[in-house]
């Protein structure tokens, strides 16, 4: 076998890297398709969802599955796999570690209950929390999951995602917890609306009676939310503090933010 000159072996390099970068997108790209479609896909439409021959998207496939980051079902569905899971929770445990100073910071100056919380499949899952010093406070379990459509940490995330993403998250029926509570698909889609404007969510009493909140979304950059920040706190103590609760959550939010993009 001949030895290659310098400059060939630079260009081999140079290809095998860029071969290297586009395998990487492109299961990137496989395992967004899954995360949108929790029910999985078959392989044909998967190939077809990500743009790629169907060849092409099964050695894709073949790989994710021997590291367990997809399975296919027994009936030939592909989904998001088990080690997800796992990579899943360390890195909310990584998150909620590294905007901890914050939360504790606004719940220094509002003395309200601080949550820190982030989507998980149709559900927003609570991932931290700074408890209140009042007696009368709000606690919610860590790892706990609550409804999208009536909680203000819901309603931030469902903001911050794709109109299209929202259709599918959201059920045909929405559940109503109180009296309060939004059940039109129609008025809580224009309640999203107002919270674009606002850049925060209010929950008056949707979920729990005589419990109200407000959250605002936390993104990873200028683009994609990966969490919510939220206070919530009793109907007496939260009247008449609307606004001060929002202009904190909705800074803090945003200072979050600007932590996790390095800025």
């Amino acid at each position: 076998m001949r030895n290659r000159d310098p400059v060939e072996e630079r260009l081999v390099k140079s290809d095998e890297s860029r071969s290297g970068v586009q395998a990487i997108a492109r299961a990137a790209a496989v395992l967004r398709a899954l995360e949108a479609t929790p029910a999985g896909l078959s392989l044909s439409d998967l190939a077809l969802e990500v743009g790629l021959a169907k060849s092409t998207a099964h050695r894709i496939v073949s790989a994710l599955a021997d590291e367990r980051l997809v399975a296919r079902g027994p009936d030939g569905r592909v989904r998001l796999g088990p080690a997800l899971a796992r990579l899943g929770t360390a890195s909310q445990e990584a998150l909620g570690e590294r905007l901890r100073p914050v939360l504790l910071k606004l719940r220094r100056e509002i003395d309200e209950t601080v949550d820190l919380a982030v989507l998980d499949g149709a559900a927003v899952r609570f991932i931290d929390q700074v408890p209140a010093s009042h007696r009368l406070r709000t606690v919610s379990s860590v790892g706990e999951l609550f409804p999208l459509h009536c909680t203000a940490n819901g309603k931030a995330l469902l903001a911050s995602i794709p109109a299209s993403r929202v259709a599918e998250l959201l059920p045909e029926s929405l559940p109503r917890l109180t009296t309060k509570t939004i059940a039109s698909r129609s008025e809580l889609l224009l309640e999203l609306e107002e919270v674009r404007r606002r850049g925060v969510a209010f929950d008056r009493e949707e979920h729990s009676e005589g419990i109200c909140a407000v959250g605002a979304a936390v993104a990873a950059d200028s683009q994609s939310a990966i969490a919510a920040i939220s206070t919530p706190a009793p109907r007496q103590r939260f009247d008449g503090r609307e606004d001060e609760l929002a202009t904190a959550v909705r800074e803090t939010a945003a200072a979050a933010t600007r932590l996790l993009s390095g800025q």
